[in-house]
């Protein structure tokens, strides 16, 4: 017809199925990969997922899931997979002792709520393995490394779950 206003509307509309359609998608395909470290006192188990075993299968899936397990025996642990994983009594202790040390520190009250968000988005990075900086690149989150993947794919990844093990560890 000629009608750009409505073709423009007609693609809108199309573009949002078609995010809908990509936003119901379950991701249940995708890979379980364990890493042992060289000296057998750290390992590693994982899931991370994605919406189609063709993505699974390629090469770049698989180093990422490596990478990923890689990442998680680090020294830079992470304790839990998101900031909803993390236990609000964990939380709530995490932001008294930030508060006392403000306090402590001399800052104004009016500046301390600002003082404790800082340091518990600093708690975040060092414990949660979406807030943290790849090891690999320390420019990227682990988050933003997934949707990299997810972009290029045109599927949704995302990690499941981890499990990680040292030995000796929580022995007392």
């Amino acid at each position: 017809d000629g009608d750009a206003e409505r073709a423009t509307q007609i693609l809108r509309e199309k573009g949002l199925a078609s995010q809908a359609k990509r936003a119901g998608r379950s991701a249940n395909q995708g890979l379980i990969d364990a890493y042992i470290h060289f000296n057998n006192t750290v390992g590693v188990l994982i899931e991370v997922n994605c919406e189609t075993d063709f993505v699974a299968n390629t090469d770049e899936f698989r180093a990422l899931v490596k990478d990923l397990a890689l990442h998680i025996a680090s020294p830079s642990a992470p304790r839990w997979l998101s900031r909803d994983d993390v236990p609000a009594a964990t939380l709530e202790h995490e932001r008294k002792i930030f508060e006392k040390q403000a306090i402590d520190s001399g800052k104004a009250e009016n500046v301390i709520p600002r003082i404790v968000e800082g340091k518990l988005e600093a708690f975040f990075e060092d414990n949660v393995l979406l807030d943290q900086p790849f090891v690999k690149d320390d420019t990227k989150t682990i988050q933003g490394l997934l949707d990299a993947v997810g972009a290029k794919t045109g599927e949704k990844v995302a990690v499941r779950r981890f499990t990680r093990y040292r030995l000796g560890e929580d022995l007392e």
